[in-house]
């Protein structure tokens, strides 16, 4: 059997089985071209091109095994590969991390321009760093920068440390213990990025089992799913230099966002290969909401 016909009777065998997709990728044929290319050693760039390429007995006994579990476990197929792209990079995931997929890969390849300048970048800040695919990613293509990488959760640090390893950036990533801010240090970071919980909590439950998958710890966020990037906005200013500024993915709860904070003057981005619900905002923008931001926090927490 070559690779192409491997992958459409592994397309079809995902299709049947009703999976959700989305965490790398959106359909069958895509989620079972990386699954063969993966067990067959082949390059996952898009420069692969060898698809009359014969399968040895032992690479399909592989890709079938990893199939069946992929449908009667629902597992994101990351998990059972134990690595995922992020950014044009491979990075080590498991059931302590989230899967990469955030549309900040493309913001992080371009050096996060416009919003600041690459060349004066030398501090920055990943919160909720997870697998540290963000933190890796931008200090490689920000090389003047060290990069912060703060997670509440010890095992997604350990992971991240892996990967740190793997890119021998030791001496720039620096991995933090930290629920948001409580534990960083008092830097004026240039750019603090972060992928933040954002899911209500009462959603969790009504997801797919892929998502369901997943560390709860990374997805949920209070009632409405704003209880983190609220959190952020309040205290962002406080580590950011003169001209800082943080970017911060909230997904589908940009409208919710939007809606309670009316006065926040939220640049929402928009990608060229999809994904929404990134904003960029400086400095002094944060601190201008500041005190309103304060008042709905502590409005929130007296509410029965």
């Amino acid at each position: 059997m070559t690779i192409a016909e491997l992958i459409e009777q592994i397309a079809r065998q995902l299709d049947d089985a009703g999976l959700c997709f989305g965490h790398g990728t959106d359909n069958a044929r895509d989620e079972a071209a990386w699954l063969v290319l993966h067990v067959a050693g082949a390059p996952l760039d898009g420069s692969f091109t060898d698809w009359g390429m014969e399968v040895s007995p032992q690479q399909l006994d592989r890709v079938q095994e990893l199939a069946k579990e992929r449908c009667e476990g629902r597992a994101p197929l990351a998990y059972l590969l134990g690595s995922a792209w992020f950014a044009g990079l491979e990075f080590e995931v498991n059931e302590q991390v989230l899967v990469p997929r955030s549309p900040l890969a493309e913001l992080v390849r371009d050096q996060f321009q416009p919003w600041v300048r690459p060349d004066r970048v030398r501090r920055v800040l990943d919160m909720c760093t997870g697998s540290a695919c963000i933190a890796i990613a931008t200090a490689l293509n920000l090389p003047a920068a060290r990069v912060d990488a703060a997670d509440i959760s010890p095992g997604a640090l350990q992971t991240a440390q892996r990967n740190v390893h793997r890119y021998r950036l030791e001496d720039r990533v620096n991995l933090l213990l930290s629920d948001l801010f409580t534990a960083i240090p008092p830097v004026a970071y240039d750019l603090i990025v972060s992928n933040p919980p954002y899911v209500p909590a009462h959603s969790l439950a009504g997801l797919p089992p892929e998502y369901r998958s997943e560390p709860g710890l990374g997805l949920a966020s209070g009632e409405d799913g704003l209880d983190a990037v609220l959190s952020i906005l309040l205290d962002a200013p406080d580590f950011l230099g003169e001209d800082g500024v943080l970017v911060c993915e909230v997904g589908e709860s940009e409208d919710r966002l939007a809606a309670v904070l009316p006065f926040v003057p939220f640049v929402w981005l928009e990608f060229a290969h999809g994904g929404s619900g990134v904003f960029v905002l400086n400095r002094e923008q944060l601190q201008e909401a500041g005190e309103g931001l304060a008042r709905l926090i502590r409005n929130r927490k007296n509410v029965v």
